[in-house]
């Protein structure tokens, strides 16, 4: 069990940063340079990006950042709009085509339905946080959307949505943006009436997947998973700007994008490069790469912004980045194995939930003393999963993206 009273973050930070003696199967893996603890290392490094993040020009409608300095500053509290929602932890299992739910008090599993579609592939809360949908990915002839009430835990009527393998939002609100891996589209739909409006053709991101916006909320870095490369998207013209190689080609493999919460650089994990592209936020050039283990896969910003966790799906594994020193601080083997994979962080910061993807299972990991608090078998696949509530004034999609 842990905790019910939300801890300091500053003590979730010094722990984070106090190297890796207190954990159970820690290991320093500081990087400078191009060295990584038993890591094989490209030969390019990571460059701290000298732009300035932007403060003006927002895009229309769209919150503005609670700090120039910091555009999670707006994640520290649970808003009232969710006052009533139930702590759930929500797992869609891919192959197994349901959905788990869990309470993370007693890491007990208290429901399992049906996805209501083929494939769920994500977990993702709405712009407003009043409605959580189950991607459900079936790209020939279909796909569906499962709406979940938070504050029952159950789920309704799947709406008919085209391949969405993923979802998030617009920071104005505006929009509902379905990744649609299949069929190469960003799919821009009404995200109360579920009509599509627009889309934007991304023919050559073979495997478009994930993406973040930048600070102004203007444009989106998106992941092309089989085909090597980024696409860079203007949201506010809705239309496709430009295509960035990476320099491994096809043979990297991106996935999860994430903002730095000064908003000057984008990271990008790589599964098959295993590690993370560092990318300016205002030019949206590869300054670089840092190696942090086997398949790299997710980014999850810490509750007080001073660090980012990295899961390395294929050595059972969790990085961590420090964003004040720009380098790896410690990486962590999950006692007994594991295969982490996509999650979020508890509220109050301390207890990171990931699924184990290929092994149909759910860790709930304590960050602050590095130990495995719960293994809890899930369905086959388990992947994007959400814990809810989460703090923030809106969500931009995913597994609980919050600003």
């Amino acid at each position: 069990m842990i905790a019910r009273g939300t801890r300091p973050v500053l003590l979730i930070a010094l722990t984070l940063l106090a190297g890796c003696s207190g954990g159970q199967g820690a290991t320093d893996a500081k990087v400078t340079g191009t060295s990584a603890a038993s890591t094989p290392a490209p030969s390019s490094t990571a460059i701290a990006p000298t732009t300035v993040a932007p403060q003006a020009n927002l895009l229309p409608g769209m919150p503005p950042p609670l700090s120039p300095a910091d555009v999670y500053a707006g994640t520290r509290e649970l808003s009232p709009a969710v006052a009533d929602h139930l702590p759930r932890v929500y797992v869609p299992n891919s192959e197994s085509h349901t959905i788990t739910v869990i309470d993370p008090a007693t890491f007990q599993i208290v429901d399992s339905y049906s996805a209501g579609g083929s494939e769920p592939q994500h977990v993702v809360p709405s712009y407003d946080l009043q409605t959580l949908y189950a991607n459900n990915d079936l790209p020939i002839g279909g796909g569906s959307l499962l709406p979940i009430d938070p504050r029952t835990g159950k789920a309704g009527e799947p709406i008919p949505v085209r391949d969405p393998y993923n979802m998030y939002f617009t920071p104005d609100g505006k929009y509902a943006l379905v990744v649609a891996e299949a069929d190469r589209s960003l799919d821009f739909y009404d995200p109360h009436t579920w009509e599509k409006s627009h889309a934007v053709a991304v023919p050559d991101c073979g495997g478009v997947n994930h993406m973040d916006f930048t600070a102004d909320g203007r444009t989106a870095l998106v992941s092309c998973e089989f085909s090597g490369r980024m696409a860079v998207v203007d949201i506010a013209e809705l239309r496709l700007i430009r295509m960035v190689d990476l320099p491994q080609g096809r043979g990297a493999m991106p996935q999860d994008v994430k903002l730095s919460p000064d908003g000057r650089a984008f990271y990008v994990a790589d599964m098959a490069t295993n590690g993370i592209h560092v990318f300016d936020a205002n030019t949206f050039e590869n300054t670089g790469f840092v190696p942090t283990g086997d398949g790299t896969h997710g980014l999850y910003i810490t509750r007080d912004s001073t660090a980012m966790l990295i899961t390395n799906r294929h050595d059972g594994t969790i990085s961590v980045w420090d964003f004040a020193t720009n380098q790896l601080v410690r990486k962590w083997q999950i006692p007994g194995g594991g295969s982490p994979d996509m999650g979020n962080l508890s509220a109050d910061g301390r207890v990171f939930w990931v699924s184990g993807r290929h092994h149909g299972e759910v860790y709930a990991i304590d960050i602050v003393e590095w130990k495995l608090l719960a293994r809890i078998p899930v369905g086959r696949g388990a992947h994007g999963l959400t814990i809810w509530p989460q703090p923030g004034r809106y969500s931009t999609g995913h597994t609980g993206v919050m600003r």
